[in-house]
């Protein structure tokens, strides 16, 4: 027998695909239920490495002989050593190239779909830390909502479709994850717009992304429109593209509702936050096909791997839509809320420009599951 070595891709790949998979994971059993690897057919056994340094012998019967076995830990190493024992006991094992680390990297761009005259809406899936972002493609072009930090899988990706980069919008100043946003600008010579209400403390040129903008992408002239939306951050600001999408950025999202206090404003932005949930988008068509830039749960994802859902499904099965009273939402919504993502503030900063961290430095910062909503 011989370790096999997995990638993100790969993993994702089972994720996507609903498949059956056993994992072993050997991180700290703190590690292990803050976040893991989620499946729809996903296992679990939860063994830290260190009580394996021993032995492999005790846990075996408790490994599966008819399903694909994965050896999971933060970065690598241990995940390695632990694989290299199991398979000199006769059985046949990867391990996560990269761990964790990995895993909390990689995008998975999925075709949402066609769009007017040959356009094309894609999200990029990023399973382990539940960030969505997307591309819009026409004529030519290409306009990118939300990108995270990997800015060229980005760049690539229009390379590849022979899609210039016009246009890169961020929906709100990100306390979660580090935007790639105008790094993608500043590569390619595209506009970047940030919420002016978001950007007080910005130190670096942007385009105001107002109320009632319009882009136009390409020759089929699909239209991204802006819609004020607060109540996460003062400045959310939500798209509808060619009339049929309605990206909310962290306002909604399929399962749970956005959360308004990660600029410790909280009380502040309560009333916003229920006008955008209770006003704003009641006013809009039912039929719009809801993105949200992040999601909470693998429940929320589609057959295909998309998140995705329709606003009217949402104004009758998402909690968060449908809390009458206006003082149960603000508890809700300020005393029932989840941990702050790890290293929120110092993620606003850098998002600022105001400091510039090494790669290894970014990594940590985002290390984590999302944490940007409210259940």
């Amino acid at each position: 027998m011989t370790v096999s070595t997995w990638t993100a891709q790969q993993v994702a790949q089972k994720v996507i695909n609903n498949d059956e998979l056993f994992i072993l994971d050997v991180r700290n059993a703190d590690a292990f239920a803050d976040w893991k690897i989620e499946g729809h057919k996903f296992e679990y056994l939860n063994i830290p490495y260190f009580e394996l340094l021993d032995g492999v012998e005790e846990i075996l019967p408790k490994l599966p002989a008819d399903k694909d076995i994965l050896v999971v830990c933060a970065k690598e190493g241990s995940s390695i050593m632990v694989a290299e024992m199991l398979t000199e006991e006769g059985l046949d094992v990867a391990y996560l190239q990269g761990g964790m680390k990995s895993w909390s990297m990689y995008l998975e761009p999925i075709k949402v779909a066609d769009l007017t005259d040959g356009g094309e809406l894609y999200q990029f899936v990023r399973l382990g830390k539940g960030c969505l972002s997307y591309m819009v493609i026409s004529g030519g072009e290409a306009a990118i909502i939300d990108a995270v930090r990997f800015t060229e899988v980005f760049t690539n990706f229009a390379a590849e479709k022979g899609a210039t980069i016009k246009h890169v919008f961020d929906t709100h100043l990100h306390a979660d994850h580090i935007s790639g946003g105008r790094h993608i600008a500043a590569q390619t010579g595209a506009t970047y717009y940030l919420p002016e209400k978001d950007a007080e403390e910005v130190v670096f040129d942007y385009t105001a992304l107002e109320d009632g903008l319009t882009v136009k992408i390409g020759a089929s002239q699909i239209e991204v429109g802006a819609l004020y939306s607060p109540g996460h951050t003062i400045g959310s600001t939500s798209f509808v593209i060619d009339h049929r999408f309605l990206l909310t950025g962290d306002i909604l999202f399929i399962d749970s509702i956005g959360r308004p206090d990660l600029a410790g404003l909280a009380e502040d932005w309560v009333a916003d936050l229920r006008e955008t949930l209770y006003s704003r988008y009641r006013a809009l068509a039912e039929d719009l096909i809801v993105l949200p830039a992040h999601f909470m749960i693998i429940d929320e994802l589609n057959e295909d791997g998309t998140v995705a859902r329709r606003l009217g499904d949402l104004f009758a099965q998402n909690h968060g839509l449908n809390v009458s009273d206006a003082d149960e939402f603000r508890h809700l919504v300020t005393d029932n809320l989840p941990p702050q993502p790890n290293a929120y503030q110092e993620i606003r900063h850098v998002n600022m420009g105001k400091v510039t961290p090494n790669n290894d430095e970014q990594t940590e910062m985002e290390i984590g599951p999302n944490r940007c909503a409210v259940r």
